[in-house]
């Protein structure tokens, strides 16, 4: 009888673990998220001030999708801290009223803007150079757009390519992505 108490006790401990804690506004959250007032080009700046780059996450409530980024990949500690020192994450919701300042100075709500710069799925994250190029919306400024839920590695090292400012080298993210994993893989033979 205690082993099955032990046994339930893992279970559900291991499963409250993993939640990912939702916000007031349904959307999943992370302690390292930050909190600002959505203007795209502060944010570039304030990031790299402190010697970050900044993210924007796309969610909206109820998406399983998000859930699982949440549950499976942000809940690694590692990824975690690797996110949280080296970029300013800001969460977007696909469908809020917020007020968001694009890169090309417009306001516009989250919702309206999301759909100004084509963004279909969620989750998705938009990740920004260290500087803001004049005249561009936030979608073309971007130096990467990561849309869906993707495992482990290949999230982590997209904040590394990024972080590594590999669009700018000869090396395409899934050629970075690859020569990654058969390096992890090298090292476990």
């Amino acid at each position: 009888m205690h082993i099955l108490a032990a046994l339930l006790f893992t279970m559900f401990a291991t499963t409250a673990a993993s939640a990912a804690k939702v916000g007031e506004d349904g959307l999943h959250k992370q302690p390292w998220f930050s909190v600002t007032f959505k203007d795209v080009n502060e944010d570039i700046a304030t990031a790299a001030e402190s010697g970050k780059r900044l993210a924007i996450i796309i969610e909206q409530r109820g998406c399983i999708y998000c859930k699982k980024l949440h549950e499976t990949v942000f809940s690694d500690p590692k990824i975690a801290k690797y996110i949280a020192d080296n970029f300013v994450v800001v969460q977007y919701n696909m469908f809020g009223d917020e007020e968001v300042v694009d890169t090309d100075g417009t306001t516009l709500s989250e919702k309206t803007a999301i759909r100004k710069w084509g963004l279909a799925f969620t989750p998705t994250i938009m990740f920004f150079p260290d500087k803001t190029p004049k005249g561009k919306t936030a979608k073309q400024a971007a130096v990467m757009v990561m849309p869906g839920a993707f495992g482990r590695y290949t999230t982590l090292h997209a904040f590394q390519w990024v972080k590594e400012k590999g669009y700018l080298k000869d090396e395409p993210f899934q050629k970075y992505h690859a020569r990654k994993l058969k390096t992890a893989k090298a090292l476990t033979k």
